[in-house]
């Protein structure tokens, strides 16, 4: 009998260990002249500890010993205003099934600073570099697969994801867009900080595109009008698509629906009933709540902590299976 209770204590405490994280947190040069800030978590057999993330907390293994060999790298953007920890709920649980996660705080497109919100373009190079950091010059970047690279967006982040696996938005659609739909949220933000429809929109370039990246999800795509048929027509990996049903930030049709009927391989495509744009982000905390009720409030009818638990299922086995 003993001995049964020594094996079931010895299983319990290897369940534990295998769902701990280790975790960082470091700056790196941009591309322009702000660092990018960039949080990673990894699996660690490390014990953890309950450690702060501004409105967050999070039991993880600070710089603790990396477990592995060969594992899978996944990137996440977050979206406009938001930071590296915008995802973190998603980020652990993909460490937690063996995957290294780095998100990024997007320099000039996040909570404390919008100062380049608008220059959407400039995005997918952020990705570039955390990705050439990671690979190339990360402590354990020889623990990493450099095959098996994916990317989750959300927001202005799916749009960064869609132009890092190839996607050439046409820039030019805005101006006619929010001729038509001035209310919407993107019109109502170049409307007030970007340039004028007599200037030349930008283009993205080859430099952001990243073959490296062998599979993407994407949630609630910005600009999503911007990627028809030949925009896309470069797009060949696996896409888990996302749309919430009640959406006023990126409405339906013109978002993620847009993407989904010009992707020339049909992506994994899941709508969420009753969920609206922010219902893609972690849980809120009550410091967070408190902050930034906005961001926080869901439908009576939305369980947002339920839907998490699902998503972040679906997100790691869209990974697992073609990373």
């Amino acid at each position: 009998m003993m001995n049964h209770i020594i094996a079931g204590l010895i299983l319990l405490l290897c369940a534990v260990q295998v769902q701990a994280a280790g975790f960082q947190t470091m700056e790196i040069p941009g591309p322009g002249t702000k660092p990018i800030s960039l949080a990673i978590w990894y699996p660690s057999l490390a014990p953890t500890q309950a450690r702060s993330m501004g409105a967050f907390s999070q039991d993880v293994a600070i710089n603790g010993a990396i477990e592995g060999a060969g594992l899978p790298l996944v990137v996440i953007s977050h979206g406009n205003g938001g930071y590296k920890y915008s995802h973190l709920d998603t980020a652990l649980d993909l460490a937690n099934a063996g995957f290294v996660v780095v998100a990024l705080t997007h320099p000039g497109d996040n909570y404390a600073d919008q100062s380049q919100a608008t220059d959407i373009l400039e995005r997918p190079k952020h990705v570039v570099s955390t990705l050439d950091f990671v690979l190339q010059h990360w402590e354990h970047r020889d623990r990493i697969a450099p095959r098996r690279v994916g990317i989750f967006g959300f927001s202005s982040g799916g749009f960064t994801a869609l132009v890092n696996i190839g996607g050439a938005p046409d820039m030019a659609k805005v101006f006619s867009h929010c001729a038509a739909h001035p209310t919407q949220y993107a019109c109502m933000l170049v409307d007030r900080d970007g340039p004028g429809a007599d200037q030349a929109p930008k283009a993205a370039s080859d430099s952001m595109h990243d073959r490296r990246i062998r599979a993407a999800v994407i949630a609630a795509p910005a600009l999503g009008f911007t990627f028809d048929a030949p925009a896309l027509n470069k797009v060949g990996i696996p896409i888990q698509l996302w749309r919430a049903e009640d959406d006023m930030i990126v409405p339906h049709p013109w978002y993620a629906e847009q993407v989904r009927v010009s992707l020339p391989r049909q992506p994994d495509y899941h709508v969420v009933p009753h969920a609206g744009h922010f219902d893609f982000l972690a849980p809120c905390s009550e410091k967070l709540s408190a902050l930034a009720p906005q961001i926080c409030a869901s439908d009576k009818a939305f369980d947002r902590s339920a839907f998490h638990r699902h998503f972040n299922t679906s997100i790691i086995a869209h990974f697992k299976k073609y990373l």
